[in-house]
């Protein structure tokens, strides 16, 4: 059945002047949602309801406030099932992925709901008699949060959960394409009692909430911007923010770099490249953009990785499947665009392009779904574009070094820092890496792709601006400290000018 959905707007549904049809990409003449897109004005109303709501919530002693977190860990649990067959409908993640990103939201509930009786602050000592120092965090205030669809529900709990338990208030605008499993999620954090208005949810596309985020930002309502998408349009937030003196969170793109050295478990490393180059098609920030395989092990590795993503499954995401569709009808476009990239000197194993009854995969023909072949794409060199630039789906470029400073070099070429993974057994290969990897994550063994709720997250160059979501990390972008001194001397001590003096004798020697 057809869901039709609205913004929510302090505990009231909002206007639309449009509409969005939400389809199942895996079976295209279904609609999961009809979604009513609101403008600029609803967006920027919306942070205004925000700001009158946080000042109360604000006043509600942080431990309450992990407790509500709590609340929410313990529903979108009793939901999960529920909340991941939607996700596996909405955007076609297999449903073993789907479950597991539902479950990345009660792992960061679990983790936070202790920190609202651990938003420590410190006692200072002062450097005159009779004083006192002290410091706070304070909620920032409003957070305009804006994510992208590919994890509409694990992603969104990394901003939304630290946020709420350090006392702000949220205005949140999913994507359109995933908006049935965003308002379901949303459902589920307004029912662990959250006040209306703490929590609001705006569908809106992008020139709309670019217009609204800057009437906010103008009107002084939004206090930090928080989102998940492309490093175009994060560079665009990125210079509106600081237009207005304010550092966005911002996670971006990924050109992620995995490399596989002489001595590397060559069956380990196929799994790994498997997993983070085409789990959920290719479709993460975190997938694999390039193998950089050493040139003694390349023709090994080349014939089993091809073997293996020949082998693979691709199909309906509701059973046991690597990979199901792209996300989107616009993801299928720009990912066509991808595959012209593939130039002479390139060598591909396997069949391009979208899996139909004329260019099957296997007994698989895709029908009615935007299903697409995975691709490997070797002899791929460092000026290529395929090498240098984010390909958001199932293409995975490959090329080879010689040595490790080589291969380091490669992997920061593409200027992104977010995820990197090294294959080996060498403890110092695997330090050298960390150390010269611009990457703001790097894996030892394990695949580009895969987040705990406790350890920080994000990348660095055109991948982020070196903010970190997830752990403790991320309440430095949804608190501020605030310094205090308080002096009970009775007079006026002046810093750095009435401080106790004790004169040394340096001239003494033994």
């Amino acid at each position: 059945m057809t869901r039709h959905i609205v913004s929510v707007v302090g505990g009231k549904d909002a206007p639309s002047t449009g509409t969005y049809a939400s389809t199942n990409p895996a079976q295209l003449s279904e609609t999961v949602a009809q979604v009513g897109l609101a403008d600029a004005d609803t967006f920027a109303a919306a942070c205004r309801t925000a700001k009158e709501a946080q000042r109360e919530w604000a006043r509600v002693p942080a431990p309450v406030r992990g407790r509500v977190i709590a609340s929410i860990g313990r529903l979108v649990e009793a939901n999960a099932e529920a909340l991941a067959r939607l996700v596996t409908k909405e955007i076609g993640k297999p449903y073993a992925e789907a479950l597991g990103e539902v479950r990345e939201i009660v792992d960061t509930c679990d983790f936070f709901l202790g920190e609202g009786r651990r938003l420590y602050g410190q006692t200072v000592p002062s450097e005159m008699p009779d004083k006192n120092l002290f410091t706070f965090r304070n909620p920032v205030g409003v957070a305009a949060v804006i994510t992208a669809g590919n994890f509409p529900v694990a992603v969104p709990s990394w901003y939304l959960v630290p946020a709420l338990v350090a006392g702000n208030a949220i205005v949140w605008k999913p994507a359109e394409y995933s908006a049935a499993s965003a308002f379901a999620m949303y459902q589920l954090f307004v029912k662990a009692g959250l006040p209306e208005g703490v929590l609001n949810i705006v569908f809106a596309d992008g020139k709309e909430t670019f217009e609204g985020l800057e009437k906010a930002l103008t009107e002084g309502t939004v206090h930090k911007v928080g989102f998940t998408g492309s490093s175009e349009v994060g560079r665009r937030i990125g210079e509106l923010c600081g237009r207005h003196l304010q550092s966005p969170c911002l996670e971006l793109g990924g050109k992620n770099p995995m490399v596989i050295m002489p001595d590397a478990d060559l069956d380990l490393a196929v799994e790994g490249a498997l997993f983070s180059g085409f789990g959920t098609a290719g479709q993460r920030c975190t997938s694999l953009g390039t193998l950089i395989v050493h040139k003694d092990v390349h023709e090994e590795f080349i014939e089993r990785f091809s073997r293996a993503v020949q082998n693979a499954k691709i199909g309906d995401p509701a059973k046991d499947v690597l990979a199901g569709p792209l996300l989107d009808q616009k993801f299928a476009d720009r990912y066509e665009e991808f595959l012209t990239w593939i130039q002479p000197h390139h060598e591909v194993s396997g069949p391009t392009g979208r899996i139909t009854a004329d260019n099957p995969r296997h007994e698989f023909d895709g029908a009615h779904g935007l299903y697409y072949h995975p691709v490997v794409v070797d002899n791929v060199r460092p000026d290529d574009r395929i090498f240098l630039e984010e390909t958001f789906g199932p293409i995975v470029g490959v090329t080879t070094f010689t040595t490790l400073d080589e291969a380091i070099e490669l992997a920061n070429r593409p200027g992104y820092g977010l995820s990197s993974s090294i294959y080996t057994t060498d403890p110092q290969a695997a330090f050298r890496f960390r150390e010269g990897i611009s990457a703001g994550m790097v894996s030892v063994n394990n695949s580009t792709s895969g987040a705990e709720a406790h350890l920080p997250f994000g990348g660095n160059g055109k991948s982020g601006n070196g903010s970190r979501q997830s752990g403790i990390w991320v309440l430095d972008q949804f608190t501020r400290w605030q310094a205090m001194n308080w002096d009970h001397s009775g007079r006026l001590q002046k810093a750095q000018m009435d401080v106790a003096d004790i004169t040394p004798d340096l001239e003494f020697r033994i």
